[in-house]
């Protein structure tokens, strides 16, 4: 059957609520910002894999080069506290102990197989972020409510800065890999397990010189599956290779493997992203992945996922995302996605975000409509 009601049908239902309810969890990284001429993410974040709590130098950037109404009048705010700074300065901005609140109420609206479904009105996190760095350590982690109730702790790692090349980090974290697109229901990034709940328990070595990154991590697997035992747990490995040209271009090489598991094949992603500035105003990156395991009828993926952004107005971005799924031995699988975003951040603590999808399943021809309206406080 190929119609709505049909097994297609049923699938496609399923997957636009579940990527929809998934589509506004703690953010990763705004990767628009490329155009600002920072290639490295720990020019902001105190992750080198990007995302989390921004550092002191971070947050001024957000409000002095992001923000459209943050931008500090020195003469005006002499003594004043920074209104960057974590609750408004309430914690000074040496302290060795940094903070941040992340909240982020939303309203969601789907259109599944020609049916509305009723609004809902989400609080979807509400995370404490912490990080602490001593001499040439950091400890990081996140503590906060998952989206349907709960506690969680999405990152929580030791770093170890070993030299001004070479760095080691153990713990919980995301892997390393391509874009970290902040739409964690990117095809890029859920198809091939990069979800927000998809990080890993393991050891991450990374090597920088000052035009390449290198960033290798081994473990036992998804740290969700090694706490809840559910029989997916595998030994991964990821790799991720950048290489900056100059300030306006960067070139990614990633790989992804996955080890057998109980309820979960074999599986190894390879993939090549792009990113380009050629001005304050404009980014654009471009990503294209394959990804083979040992299953039958369906052992090869191929995605292509592109983000454009400009901003506007200083603190005014639009974006679109053209996305791709196909799987070569199984053409009922395909799905073409457009993504439509508008991007405001009227102050340093302050980010609406508005993004329209559009799910397109080729074997159907049927259509999934989603439109999440979501403000960000980050405090």
């Amino acid at each position: 059957m190929t119609g709505a009601g049909g097994p297609r049908g049923y699938f496609g239902l399923v997957f636009a609520v579940s990527v929809a309810c998934s589509s506004a969890l703690p953010a990763a990284a705004e990767p628009m910002f490329r155009s600002k001429q920072y290639p490295r993410c720990t020019a902001c974040h105190y992750s080198a894999s990007g995302g989390g709590l921004l550092t002191p130098y971070g947050r001024s950037l957000s409000r002095e080069e992001i923000s459209t109404f943050g931008r500090r009048d020195p003469a005006a705010e002499a003594g004043a506290r920074a209104e960057e700074e974590f609750l408004f300065g309430a914690v000074g901005s040496d302290a060795p102990l940094q903070l941040g609140l992340d909240l982020r109420p939303s309203q969601l609206r789907i259109e599944a197989a020609g049916r509305e479904l009723p609004d809902r009105n989400l609080l979807m996190n509400l995370d404490l972020q912490a990080a602490w760095r001593f001499g040439n350590w950091t400890a990081y982690g996140t503590a906060g409510r998952r989206p349907g109730g709960g506690f969680v702790s999405y990152e929580h790692w030791i770093a170890r800065q070993v030299s001004d090349r070479v760095s080691v980090r153990g713990g919980r974290f995301l892997p390393a890999y391509g874009v970290r697109f902040a739409d964690h229901t990117a095809l890029s990034r859920r198809q091939l397990g990069l979800g927000e709940d998809d990080q890993v328990y393991g050891v991450e070595l990374g090597l920088s010189s000052d035009l390449a990154l290198l960033q290798v991590a081994v473990g036992p697997g998804r740290a969700e599956s090694l706490l809840d035992d559910d029989g997916r747990a595998a030994s991964t490995l990821s790799g991720r290779l950048q290489h900056d040209f100059g300030s306006r271009a960067v070139l990614v090489g990633s790989v992804l493997h996955r080890g057998d598991s109980d309820r979960a094949p074999r599986s190894t992603a390879a993939g090549v992203s792009f990113g380009y500035a050629p001005a304050g105003w404009f980014t654009t990156w471009t990503q294209a992945d394959v990804r083979s395991q040992d299953l039958p009828g369906a052992n090869r993926t191929v995605i292509l996922t592109n983000q454009t952004s400009v901003e506007a107005w200083r603190g005014i971005w639009f974006r679109v995302s053209p996305q791709w799924y196909r799987v070569p031995d199984n053409p009922r699988a395909e799905i073409r996605r457009m993504v439509y975003g508008l991007d405001l951040y009227p102050r340093t603590h302050w980010h609406l975000n508005l993004s329209w999808y559009r799910d397109r399943f080729v074997s159907s021809d049927r259509l999934d409509r989603r439109l999440l309206l979501q403000l960000h406080l980050y405090l």
